[in-house]
């Protein structure tokens, strides 16, 4: 059904800004970091590396770019692939570490070393561990977590989107086209007091053959009207009253109809 590709802009709305936030904090986070004395080495902040951009900078943006197509897909298609994207770039803040360790033997591209020492109330082990997940684990933790949750809310038809899929056609206006028993579409058919729904388009009338609930079906082509076939009057074929046929009460006491005589019995 083609019609249930379409949604709502607002469908991931939440799960796409939550995106974009946190891959753009993945991005900046190793150039604003020595700032608070919180960062990977080198500790020099807006200081440029390779291990920063392969590391940080690349799986950031592709959360970020995910979160973008989330925030504005009205098509499911685009939807799904921005969550998909947007994973891509979770998965990679998680392993990029060890899988570019063992890709590049050189150590050309690196991370670097988290700072150690105390910070304030902060052990120098809490410290690397804290470090390690705002700059990497964590993010991409994150940004699985919301990606996938974007992708399900995708994914998922609801009732609703079944519904107005089955009314409007996609790319076809519906202005104009009169639904079931003449009426717009998202308006409810018209009813009488009969409680039985009226087709509209044929006026009521009042002539020989109405049908129920006040309407009359249209008359065939090639017929006459009934005004070529007028119906009988009572002055064509006028009615007998009572006085000219009485009625009886009494099996014994019937009174003849006028122009008859008088009953008699046998022997009279």
């Amino acid at each position: 059904m083609a019609g249930v590709a379409r949604i709502p802009r607002s469908r991931g709305g939440v799960s796409g800004v939550l995106l974009i936030l946190i891959g753009a904090w993945g991005g900046l986070a190793p150039f604003v970091g020595p700032y608070f004395r919180f960062a990977y080495t080198p500790d020099k902040a807006w200081a440029y590396t390779s291990g920063r951009l392969w590391l940080s900078i690349v799986p950031g943006a592709a959360a970020l770019l995910g979160g973008l197509l989330v925030v504005g897909a009205s098509h499911r298609a685009v939807g799904c692939f921005g969550a998909f994207i947007a994973a891509l770039g979770g998965a990679w803040f998680i392993v990029g570490g060890p899988v570019i360790a063992i890709a590049v033997k050189n150590g050309s591209i690196s991370p670097g070393s988290p700072l150690t020492g105390t910070l304030g109330s902060l052990s120098s082990v809490t410290r690397v561990f804290l470090e390690q997940f705002a700059f990497f684990t964590g993010i991409g933790v994150l940004i699985l977590f919301f990606a996938a949750l974007a992708l399900g809310r995708f994914s998922v038809v609801g009732v609703r989107d079944a519904a107005l899929a089955d009314q409007l056609l996609p790319g076809v206006p519906t202005e104009g086209y009169p639904s079931a028993y003449g009426q717009a579409p998202g308006r409810e058919p018209a009813s009488d007091d009969t409680g039985y729904p009226t087709t509209t388009g044929y006026p009521t009338t009042t002539g020989q053959f109405p049908s129920q609930g006040g309407t009359a079906f249209p008359p065939e082509q090639g017929t006459e009207s009934s005004d070529e076939y007028p119906t009988a009057s009572s002055e064509q074929y006028p009615t007998t009253s009572s006085e000219q046929y009485p009625t009886t009460t009494s099996p014994f006491g019937q009174t003849p109809p006028s122009g008859t005589g008088p009953l008699r019995g046998p022997g009279s």
